[in-house]
């Protein structure tokens, strides 16, 4: 299989991106990456170079993307909507030189300290191919920075062997094709607005279509236009479409749901998705949700079936050429059902190593090459559930291992809560007591919430602690920051 970027030519007359701007070209889009990569050659780049780039999800970003692997640099995507002190910690943690800005950052990269800047408006029509470096599929491709919920972000470094592992195990188990259409809505600087949609779009000749930003409306009357085949969403944004269409008259709830019949696809990953969520969209769109599960260091690993069951909350089972166990405390591998442990991963997608980290690099592995993902999870009749994360989401109370997602799925039935979230606060009796944070338009309160849960969990899951919230806190992918719950309590 090529790297993405070679495929440009095959398809060189399909539609490759549409954005706010207008339509282009594979063609197009193959001339635009040539150009930048002769003025970044021009500027000194050479292979292994790390080059940053902050760009709008738009045609110049995907473009920029392929010249730096064109040069056989390393590309390091910042997030748009990040402040400059984390755009300066990214460039000083992977020594990047180089940092290729869209003329709306201006005056927030004239702040940085240190790498050359280069403004996309200054590169210049030179199509004429550059001399290719020596690029073979184990070299480094890529450096994605973690969301940091437990400590600084650290550099996740892919080979083009492992970006490539993952594009082909998820066109082929969702059977991409270059008919094709997504509607693109997430950040470009993580593994699933990057690799899950632009990259497998691009891949097989497909379009992807680019939002400048998410806007529900505008979803849902793309929509009903009858281009798109695929969506790919974190749960935040299905609960926000749900939230709009609740707010339509009947008339209008049937035309959307008649809009979503051309779709042959659409997933929910990057944080769990409540099984109240995957109910209401199958109910307003006609469309079982996908779940998935992935990591920034492993790309995607396991999945529900494209045309078999998805069970409800459930992340499925391994996508191909992946291979998952589960180990308890100790190390041993766990055979016996409903017994939870941690999810180790091996495969062509894992990434390379934690930039610039060795140490934190081999803390992540175990002696024999499994990645340790820090998940818990439990294996049901071949079907993995995620209890949590085993530092976050996993709360030891009085001798009992709770999972935080379970009560989670449990609180998000009561009728006065829109949106919650649980966390293990600490107790010198206790060790943790179970605390939640939620949004509730009607103000629950505890006792009444305690109330409410006698008869719905065992009685050391029942929150000891409440705080309504009007919004949980959230990373840019949407995942709610337990730390920063924490904090409030």
């Amino acid at each position: 299989m090529k790297l993405v970027f070679q495929n440009l030519e095959y398809f060189r007359n399909k539609t490759a991106i549409i954005d706010c701007r207008g339509k282009y070209s594979y063609s197009e889009l193959n001339d635009r990456s040539v150009c930048i990569a002769n003025y970044l050659l021009k500027t000194g780049t050479k292979k292994g170079d790390r080059i940053a780039f902050l760009i709008a999800p738009e045609f110049d970003f995907v473009a920029t993307l392929f010249a730096i692997w064109k040069l056989g640099a390393i590309a390091v995507p910042l997030c748009t909507i990040h402040p400059v002190d984390e755009w300066q910690y990214v460039i000083d943690d992977s020594q990047t030189k180089r940092v290729v800005y869209g003329e709306e950052f201006l005056g927030q990269v004239v702040q940085l300290n240190g790498p050359q800047l280069v403004s996309i408006l200054d590169i210049e029509p030179i199509t004429i191919n550059p001399q290719h470096p020596n690029l073979v599929a184990q070299d480094p491709s890529l450096i994605l920075y973690t969301s940091g919920t437990t400590s600084r972000p650290k550099g996740v470094l892919h080979t083009h062997q492992s970006l490539n592992a993952t594009i082909h195990s998820l066109v082929c188990s969702w059977r991409w094709t270059f008919e094709d259409h997504i509607l693109h809505v997430l950040p470009l600087h993580h593994t699933h607005g990057l690799v899950n949609k632009l990259l497998c779009a691009m891949s097989v000749g497909a379009t992807c279509e680019f939002l400048p930003k998410f806007d529900a409306e505008t979803v849902w009357n793309r929509f009903s236009e009858g281009k798109m085949t695929l969506f790919m969403a974190v749960p935040t944004i299905y609960s926000k479409l749900i939230a709009f269409w609740e707010e339509q008259t009947g008339v209008k709830q049937k035309e959307l749901f008649k809009g979503c019949k051309n779709l042959r696809l659409m997933v929910s990953g990057s944080a769990a998705l409540p099984v109240s969520v995957l109910d209401k969209w199958e109910s307003i769109s006609g469309h079982r949700l996908l779940e998935r599960y992935g990591m920034t260091e492993i790309g995607m690993a396991i999945a529900n079936s494209y045309s078999g069951e998805r069970r409800a909350g459930y992340i499925g089972t391994p996508l191909p050429d992946v291979i998952v166990r589960i180990v308890n405390e100790i190390g041993d591998v766990i055979e016996t059902v409903h017994e939870q442990g941690e999810i180790q991963i091996k495969g062509a997608s894992v990434f390379k190593e934690y930039w610039n980290k060795p140490q934190e690099t081999k803390d992540s592995f175990t002696e024999d090459g499994w990645f340790k993902t820090g998940d818990s999870a439990i294996l049901v009749n071949g079907y993995y559930k995620i209890l949590g994360r085993n530092s976050v989401d996993i709360i030891k109370s009085g001798g009992y291992k709770i999972s935080a997602l379970e009560i989670e799925s449990k609180l998000l039935d009561h009728p006065e809560i829109d949106e919650c979230t649980v966390v293990g606060i600490a107790d010198e009796e206790w060790g943790e007591i179970v605390a939640a944070g939620v949004v509730s338009t009607f103000n629950v309160q505890l006792l009444t919430l305690q109330d409410w849960a006698k008869d719905k969990m065992a009685p050391y899951k029942i929150p000891r602690r409440l705080i309504v919230l009007n919004e949980l806190p959230r990373n840019v992918l949407g995942k709610v920051t337990k730390n920063e719950i924490k904090k409030l309590f």
